[in-house]
């Protein structure tokens, strides 16, 4: 790995990583090292419109850059976002940053790096579209690493020490907020049925009929476009589940997984926040990698088909066979097994 030489302590650090929801919190233990590291720095960081709740008020950053690239990509608004772009360049430019780090290694992000004009501009070799021609020092990083670890790997290049991994996530509400259910203020459960991929997705069947085996009460999380799916799988769970799918801000959801027993879910965003808070999960994946993109850390199992063609990576398929042929039993077992809040990342094959 080459070394990148910080020959002063920077006083100005941006940090690139707009999006996704779990992306932005696998970027959280780098966050903790460049604070440790540079206590009197202030950081920026840019985030995409709609996900900067989780970073919102964040005590170790001092400013966010929210970005609405949702918006930019449609040609519609083309003569507005050219205009915006170059606001927001213009801007960054202004602040003077010491050091940028390119966490998202897009064309995008590496023309955010790029007009930062910042000395020292920091990105993964292996940067999809082009992103890392904009770079000033480009860092290697293995394949089959998980996204922490890939993330902390640019720490470790910058010369920073890398020592046990936190994710700084502040405190937003305590226990007597939590959601109460129709037996009071009871014990839950969380389950995420949404995914950003339909392949991604088990069943709303088979969640509905999970839910209706466990005896804690279950909250079902997601977002707007969950609702339906949330709906249905209520309607199965033999009057065992709260819907709070589209109920709740980004801080909101923080809360609810902060206060559950365990989260049942598919791999998706939420996922990774309840690992960040170290509660038990157990996860249900198909076509993506969990060795990649699975929950981090020991407090979780895995649940998976082992068949030639997972992982795929595919957002669309027309017989998603790794996960159609994960059965409810096979995730009940998961659940019921003794001494489950102590595995250290089992991995069940269905």
């Amino acid at each position: 790995m080459n070394k990148i030489v910080v020959r002063e302590i920077p006083e100005k650090i941006l940090i690139i990583k707009p999006s996704s929801l779990g992306d932005i919190v696998h970027s959280l233990p780098f966050l903790q090292v460049i604070r440790n590291s540079f206590p009197s720095a202030e950081i920026h960081w840019v985030v995409a419109k709609g996900f900067e709740g989780l970073l919102k008020d964040h005590p170790m950053i001092n400013k966010l850059l929210i970005i609405k690239k949702d918006q930019w990509r449609k040609p519609a608004n083309i003569g507005k976002t050219i205009v915006e772009v170059r606001r927001f360049f213009r801007e960054t430019r202004k602040e003077s940053y010491d050091v940028a780090i390119d966490l998202q290694g897009l064309l995008r992000s590496g023309l955010i790096i790029y007009a930062t004009k910042a000395p020292i501009r920091v990105g993964f070799e292996d940067a999809r579209e082009g992103g890392d021609l904009f770079y000033t020092h480009k860092v290697k990083t293995g394949k089959e690493m998980h996204a922490v670890n890939k993330y902390l790997e640019i720490a470790s290049a910058m010369g920073l020490k890398v020592g046990r991994v936190e994710f700084p996530m502040p405190l937003i509400g305590d226990a007597s907020k939590k959601p109460r259910l129709k037996g009071g203020d009871r014990k839950y459960i969380v389950v995420v049925p949404g995914a950003r991929w339909r392949t991604k997705r088990w069943s709303a069947e088979k969640f509905g009929a999970l839910i209706s085996m466990l005896e804690t009460e279950t909250i079902i999380v997601g977002a707007g476009s969950d609702t339906k799916m949330s709906e249905e799988i209520k309607a199965k769970s033999n009057g065992n589940a709260l819907s709070m799918a589209g109920k709740t801000d980004i801080k909101e959801l923080i809360l609810i997984i902060r206060n559950a027993e365990y989260v049942i879910c598919n791999d998706s965003g939420p996922m990774h926040i309840a690992a960040a808070l170290n509660i038990p999960v157990i996860a249900i994946f198909g076509p993506t990698n969990p060795l990649r993109t699975g929950p981090y850390g020991s407090n979780h199992v895995i649940i998976r088909r082992d068949i030639d063609c997972a992982p795929c990576y595919k957002k669309t398929c027309k017989d998603i066979k790794c996960m159609e042929d994960i059965s409810v039993e096979t995730v009940y077992k998961a659940i019921a097994q003794k001494g489950f809040a102590g595995q250290a990342g089992v991995t069940l094959r269905a």
